[in-house]
């Protein structure tokens, strides 16, 4: 099977997780959030966090270093798993011993035990990192996709029941701790690949120089993320944060739907290509396109459409999160195309320099910050997207410096979505002044939602005809491919 095949497949089979995903979690989200409160949601955004920047060390970086060595031996996984194992067991024992100062820091008695039945998340990831790294290294993101469809499912179902019988907060932990249960489960049961005991320090060295740069990005890119929650967290309490915590999980459920499918797979398929750096170049190009073609639509649409989905999915007592949406989901248009940067960058080998963006960004975030959360969390909301508009001239040079871009080529590859996104939104804006007073807002949304997808598509169709018919020939090209496996 060639590349492209292999990627096509790949691209297709994280589709089916990450939409599968996605789909199903955002339904047990708006089922939660209308039966849980601000608060619980707040205080599992304080957890997650603490468990966050935990959970950088337990992996070490070691997962991307493996897919990106062209030699790879049975010493480096054996090395990787163990390592992971341990840190893991390490990172669990400190967690559970500095979960009642951590609790006291943010005047919240009730996170301790939170927190420590949610370390258990670290030995999950310490005993499946490796083998999901072995499948996402050899493309075989069909098994990734069925263990994670089938965690989500089963997860989701005990949240809601525990949700319905009053566990309150304790419902999200049940869901988080199952979801990595079954998770490990399936995996283990799905991979051939098992564990030595061939550990070797100079494997271990090999991976860490690379990995090194991987947790500095990683410690960096917790600031660039989770800052925000840190921060309103601490000064404008767990209600508060509960608020911002839906809009940004809007966001987060997009950006997983329109932009990861493909950038899951952008690693590994662009460090296959790094010695042939004009193929690279073209799919690099190709990538950032057909992701901003579905991407620019929905992250602006989201923004228009934020009253009437806050309200319709999650009920009136969550409209202080509409104008945090309204201004988030603003950032989707850099997250377009810049999501590739990272994948790119390391697949040439500069996990450096990844980390020196990492830390203008996160640097960047935290002042910004800092300033603006006395005004509240809309505040908060456009600083972040600020920040992004201001490093992404620096972004794009670094990107340039890895791989020569032609520029005017790389910008053209907006052009056709940024334009035909503006028209829908025009569009919606002008249905919902004029059907406000006349329908009801649950008959106003997918009014909206189907007259803004036929706008586009048609603004599209009539300026950029090449781009449909490639996007059309993109599709049909994985065609063979799926009928092969049913014979």
């Amino acid at each position: 099977m060639s590349l492209k095949q292999k990627t096509i497949k790949g691209v297709l089979w994280i589709a089916i997780q990450n939409w599968g995903n996605q789909v199903i979690s955002f339904v047990v989200f708006s089922i939660l959030a209308r039966l849980l409160g601000p608060e619980a949601f707040g205080l599992i955004a304080l957890t997650t966090v603490f468990l966050a920047f935990m959970q950088i060390f337990v992996d070490q970086g070691f997962g991307q270093a493996i897919i990106q060595r062209r030699n790879l031996e049975p010493e480096h996984l054996d090395t990787a798993f163990w390592t992971s194992v341990v840190m893991s067991v390490l990172m669990m024992g400190i967690t559970c011993a500095i979960a009642g100062y951590v609790a006291d820091f943010f005047k919240q008695p009730a996170l301790t035990p939170v927190i420590r039945w949610l370390s258990l998340s670290f030995l999950f990831t310490g005993l499946d990192s490796v083998q999901s790294t072995i499948l996402s290294r050899d493309l075989a993101f069909k098994k990734l996709a069925i263990r994670s469809l089938i965690a989500t499912i089963l997860a989701g179902s005990v949240g809601i029941v525990m949700a319905f019988k009053g566990f309150g907060v304790w419902s999200l932990v049940g869901q988080s701790l199952v979801n990595g249960v079954v998770s490990v489960t399936i995996l283990w049961g799905s991979t051939k690949w098992r564990p030595g005991f061939s550990v070797s320090v100079r494997h271990f060295k090999e991976l860490f120089m690379f990995g090194i740069n991987v947790v500095g990005g990683g410690i960096l890119n917790f600031l660039t993320r989770r800052s925000d929650d840190l921060l309103i967290g601490y000064f404008l309490g767990p209600v508060a944060l509960g608020y911002y915590t839906v809009a940004y999980r809007i966001l987060l459920i997009t950006s997983q739907l329109m932009i990861s499918t493909m950038q899951r797979i952008a690693m590994p398929v662009f460090s296959q290509l790094q010695q042939e750096p004009e193929r690279l170049r073209q799919m690099f190009y190709s990538a950032i396109q057909v992701t901003s073609l579905v991407a620019f639509p929905t992250f602006l649409g989201l923004s228009a459409l934020a009253p009437e989905l806050i309200t319709v999915l999650f009920g009136q007592k969550w409209s202080a999160s509409i104008p945090v949406m309204q201004v988030l989901n603003l950032i989707g248009l850099l997250y377009a195309g810049f999501y590739y940067n990272s994948s790119l960058i390391m697949a040439m080998g500069k996990p450096a320099w990844n980390l020196g963006l990492n830390f203008l960004q996160g640097v960047g975030n935290v002042i910004f910050f800092l300033i603006a959360v006395r005004w509240g969390i809309v505040a908060v909301a456009a600083a972040y997207v600020l920040r992004g508009y201001l490093t992404a001239p620096i972004m794009v040079w670094v990107v340039h410096k890895a791989l020569p871009l032609n520029l005017k080529q790389y910008f053209q590859q907006y052009a056709a979505p940024l334009f035909g996104s503006l028209v829908m939104v025009i569009v919606i804006f002008g249905a919902k002044y004029v059907l406000v007073d006349v329908v009801s807002v649950k008959v106003l949304l997918p009014i909206c939602i189907v007259l803004g997808i036929a706008v586009y598509a048609a603004t599209i169709f009539v300026i950029a005809p090449k781009l449909v018919h490639r996007v059309i020939d993109l599709f049909r090209s994985a065609l063979p491919q799926s009928r092969l496996k049913k014979v």
